[in-house]
């Protein structure tokens, strides 16, 4: 393997610089405590990133209140949750002090689950629905978000990634959807206040250079209404909306932007590319080329939607196998200023080792996702998540449910 590959280089990331080009995507596992801490699981999983040696580590979707969350057992970052996050920190540091450490945060919104919590909204939107917040309610939001700024900070964090994609609670308010009337609805200078206000609020009160701030984007959400749409009822794509979003980000502070797609809750094949239909990819490379075009050289962008690509072996046409892999179109999109990094998501379930056995030349050794998805299969049933494919604990788990329901079911005929 030759390190002289662009996946290998380190890069600045506003002060600070990642030793290469992998990110691991913030995948949520349901193995939280029911306080929201870090459970044994979850310190087995982040050890296996943290060996894996990636440049940064994205920390899974951390919810900033408890009260209106999609996992039941979703990590938090509250006060309550301070010192074993900070134990977690610790922890990891020893494991491999290199990678840097950002925290996904993040509100559920309207993907709230109403089996064990609040579920709000925005607007109601068909198949979701909740109960309409006001703005007193996203005012009370925006203290929760520069309060766990802080306490990720405390804790020793590198920085947050402040999630403005897949649905949650942001991403319902950025959309030409929420045309309603309020003080965060209807023009894009309403939609975009949230996410500005949170942006300039942690830029101010977290004055250290040190400690760096980025936002995971879904660029197009495909359905109408959604981010990158028309208009409220438009299925058609428009990006105006969504480059400038990464742009004033950028202004206000974002030295990074991980750039994605879709809503998994609604079009889950665009979030992440399908096995089957694996085509989507090559327009998650158009949107990091499109917000690589706008950003200043120096803000990051991390692109995602690699891991469908894995060693060639996928459903790709026109393309000789070895110019479909992840390793050559990580390597081809960051030598053509497609995007800076890559992130992969599955693909770090499957094998979260995988940066590191490519420097050490064991690409041989690497476990490779195979999109089956069963890891989504976990996520919806709130169970533990982890690679059904190779970790026997998470493969026996899914066949015992799939059992049990089969049996209810029979009992139910």
């Amino acid at each position: 393997m030759n390190r002289n590959e662009p996946v290998f280089q380190p890069i600045k990331v506003g002060s600070l610089t990642a030793s290469n080009r992998f990110v691991i995507n913030a995948m949520e596992c349901c193995d939280a405590d029911e306080e929201g801490n870090p459970s044994e699981r979850t310190y087995r999983r982040y050890r296996n990133l943290f060996e894996g040696g990636a440049g940064i580590i994205d920390l899974e979707a951390i919810t900033v209140q408890y009260d209106s969350r999609s996992r039941q057992f979703q990590l938090s970052v509250m006060p309550r949750n301070q010192k074993a996050l900070t134990k977690l920190v610790a922890e990891m540091r020893k494991v491999n002090p290199q990678p840097l450490f950002v925290w996904q945060l993040t509100h559920s919104g309207e993907l709230s689950n109403p089996d064990f919590s609040r579920r709000v909204c925005v607007k109601p939107l068909a198949g979701f629905g909740g109960e309409p917040i006001d703005a007193e309610y996203v005012e009370k939001t925006i203290e929760q978000f520069v309060t766990a700024a802080k306490i990720a900070q405390d804790c020793g964090a590198d920085g947050i990634d402040f999630k403005n994609c897949h649905g949650y609670l942001d991403s319902q308010l950025l959309r030409p959807y929420n045309d309603r009337k309020w003080k965060y609805g209807g023009p894009w200078e309403n939609r975009t206040r949230f996410t500005y206000t949170v942006y300039e609020r942690i830029q101010k009160e977290i004055s250290d250079p040190k400690f760096i701030m980025g936002s995971k984007v879904s660029i197009w959400e495909g359905f109408p209404g959604g981010q990158g749409s028309a208009g409220p009822d438009s299925p058609v794509m428009d990006l105006t909306e969504s480059l400038d979003l990464v742009k004033g980000m950028e202004a206000r502070g974002a030295k990074f932007i991980l750039v994605s797609a879709g809503s998994p809750s609604i079009t889950l094949a665009l979030s992440q590319p399908d096995k089957k239909v694996p085509d989507d990819c090559y327009l998650h490379f158009t949107f990091q080329k499109r917000v690589r075009d706008v950003l200043k050289p120096e803000t990051v962008v991390i692109g995602s939607a690699y891991s469908v690509l894995n060693n060639g072996n996928n459903e790709l046409q026109a393309r000789k196998k070895e110019e479909n892999t992840l390793w050559f179109w990580a390597n081809k999109n960051i030598r053509d200023r497609v995007t800076d990094m890559v992130a992969i998501g599955r693909q770090s379930l499957a094998d979260g080792q995988l940066p590191r056995k490519f420097a050490e030349g064991h690409e041989q050794d690497i476990r490779w996702c195979t999109a089956c998805d069963h890891c989504i299969e976990l996520l919806i049933r709130q169970k533990p998540v982890g690679c059904t494919t190779y970790d026997r604990e998470y493969s026996q788990a899914l066949k015992a449910i799939r059992e049990a329901e089969g049996s209810l079911a029979a009992k139910r005929t």
